[in-house]
């Protein structure tokens, strides 16, 4: 794929992978539009791309809102020709914890919201015949882990439907990308919820915080996008949370076992 004179519109574009993509994608040559909540992060961003560049803040879950942005997307720039889904919450507690309205904000922000914007944006790749998405999932949609019922289940709905859409769509010439990261030192950690729905904060021993930094995480996606694999594995080459993705694969029964030794140890009555 050559990014060059593509119009890339990026969800989640303020901070972390988002910020990292549009800059590299930017020093690709592609012509940009950035969303997120965060108007004047987003324009900070901006300021450190070398290329067209179109802010179009919003709400993820405002699902109403987004006929209108997509009209607004395609008439500022004369078309999307690829949509990175990148926007996302995580998630800190124990299912046993874990309010009902936790769990319908994260699959709202991290699986309905790229759902309906995808459905949005598709039928004009469609007709062109040509498109791509780039859907930022994680190595949690491949495996389960504690703390995360919530987040795993939103990324592995993310994955599934991904995959299916593949390969319905591979007949017009549009493609569909699957990114799953592991371990990446963005803000996703600090900002997770918690089970009543309040944000956790920083936590230094969270291993996500030790992971890559975005702008690694970016260069390895792009060059990923470039190559046509269809899922590109994000992290720390032999990192233990990459291991899992095969791990799952080939071994699942062990992994069930480390992953149950993995959660904290409540006593219940």
């Amino acid at each position: 794929m050559d990014l060059s004179g593509k119009t890339i519109w990026i969800t989640g574009a303020s901070s972390g992978i988002g910020a990292g993509l549009a800059t590299g994608f930017a020093r690709a040559g592609a012509r940009l539009v950035l969303s997120g909540r965060r108007e004047d992060a987003l324009a900070e961003v901006a300021g450190r791309c070398q290329s067209e560049t179109h802010l179009l803040p919003f709400e993820a879950t405002d699902l109403d809102a987004l006929p209108g942005l997509v009209e607004r997307a395609e008439r500022l720039t004369g078309g999307i020709d690829i949509l990175v889904n990148n926007a996302g919450i995580s998630q800190r507690s124990l299912a046993l914890d874990t309010d009902f309205e936790v769990y319908r904000r994260v699959m709202e922000v991290d699986f309905f919201a790229p759902l309906r914007l995808s459905q949005l944006v598709l039928p004009a790749m469609v007709k062109r015949k040509a498109g791509a998405l780039v859907n930022i999932a994680s190595v949690a949609g491949k495996v389960g882990s504690p703390l995360r019922t919530g987040y795993c289940a939103a990324k592995h709905a993310m994955v599934g439907w991904s995959d299916a859409l593949r390969a319905e769509i591979a007949q017009y010439g549009v493609s569909v990308f699957v990114v799953t990261p592991g371990f990446v030192a963005t803000g996703i950690a600090d900002n997770a919820l918690t089970g009543d729905g309040s944000v956790k904060g920083h936590d230094a021993s969270d291993p996500v915080n030790q992971g890559i930094t975005p702008d690694e995480a970016a260069t390895i996606i792009i060059d990923g996008m470039v190559a046509d694999q269809p899922e590109i594995a994000v992290g720390r080459p032999g990192a233990p949370e990459m291991a899992l993705l095969d791990f799952k694969r080939y071994n699942p029964e062990p992994l069930y076992q480390i992953m149950a030794g993995m959660a904290p140890q409540v006593a219940r009555g």
